[in-house]
């Protein structure tokens, strides 16, 4: 298993300089951002496509560091009823499953998208109780006429092109539990499968080792986001999980994304990563910052110290007691 870093908090920085700062971490992997809600700071997805020098420089700066691509990303919204967001979430999608083929990158990362109430909607819809009957009314038209046509398109593109789709388990989006995940799997292919990050299952009231075991007997973790979230019980009394206040609202929130370590105990990351290593999961632990009372550095160093405390790197030891 490697530790690696969505390179998104080092948006300020130059691509070479960021890996650099990775490589000097300790890392071995860096997710990067090509569009949309991660922006592409480093990289241009016209130009690689275009330049087949362009590629092979590119991915020698990453090679000669003794780092790899986990995956690339382009979290937007493809079936939102904001069609020119729609759009861009589309079309940054595809030419991102087309460059990940070029350069071997296995993964794709995005959400599933949510869409709205009808062909005539404004904005987003996400239902989350079945009755009123209308919103489960919704909630089947949604799926129905939106996300599995989609799905089932895209999935198809990733396939040919030999690219694993790694959806984010994330509320406001239709694909946001275990169960969601695998429907959407079942309906279209394969090649759809979980970028699992616990920090959103935490909220969700979802406990992040027994949806690891879920979807890894289904062969549906295709990427692993590390990030944290800490749970007030008495904000959750006030303000429930389905909390709307800004994240920035840290003292009344019901739950705010922390570092890994500061919402749950080491001990609950290393049962994690011993689970996924159990059920067959040997590839990339991403970190993710969005700790809102940390710095980027400290944020990270503290992700990094309490992740390589607990990670497995190496293959098991043949059972010589045995």
């Amino acid at each position: 298993m490697k530790l690696g870093v969505f390179t998104v908090l080092f948006s300020d920085l130059e691509f070479e300089q960021m890996l650099d700062t990775v490589k000097a971490a300790g890392l071995h992997a860096v997710e990067i951002g090509t569009g949309c809600y991660p922006g592409n700071a480093h990289c241009n997805l016209d130009e690689l496509l275009e330049n087949e020098e362009a590629r092979a420089q590119y991915k020698e700066k990453v090679e000669s560091r003794g780092l790899i691509i986990s995956a690339f990303s382009c979290h937007g919204n493809p079936i939102s009823p904001d069609r020119a967001f729609a759009a861009e979430s589309d079309e940054t999608l595809r030419k991102t499953i087309k460059l990940a083929s070029l350069m071997d990158v296995p993964v794709v990362n995005t959400f599933s998208g949510t869409a709205g109430d009808s062909e005539d909607a404004k904005y987003p819809n996400w239902p989350v109780t079945p009755w009123p009957n209308e919103y489960g009314d919704v909630l089947t038209w949604q799926w129905e006429n939106k996300l599995v046509p989609y799905w089932k398109e895209v999935g198809k593109l990733a396939e040919e092109h030999n690219v694993k789709i790694g959806l984010e388990l994330h509320g406001g989006f239709l694909v946001h539990t275990p169960y969601t995940l695998l429907k959407l799997r079942e309906k279209t292919c394969p090649a759809i499968g979980a970028n699992l990050d616990p920090s959103h299952l935490w909220w969700q009231g979802i406990d992040p080792v027994a949806a690891i075991k879920i979807l890894a007997k289904e062969n549906a973790i295709h990427h692993f986001h590390a990030k944290d979230t800490h749970i007030d019980p008495e904000n959750v009394n006030m303000y429930g999980l389905t909390d709307m206040q800004p994240y920035g609202e840290v003292k009344s929130r019901a739950w705010s994304f922390r570092s890994v370590g500061c919402g749950h105990s080491n001990d609950e990351w290393g049962r994690m990563i011993s689970t996924l290593i159990t059920y067959g999961y040997d590839y990339v632990v991403s970190i993710e910052h969005e700790d809102p009372i940390m710095s980027i550095q400290e944020g990270f160093k503290r992700a990094v110290t309490n992740l390589q405390s607990v990670l497995i790197e190496e293959k098991p030891a043949e059972m010589w007691w045995v």
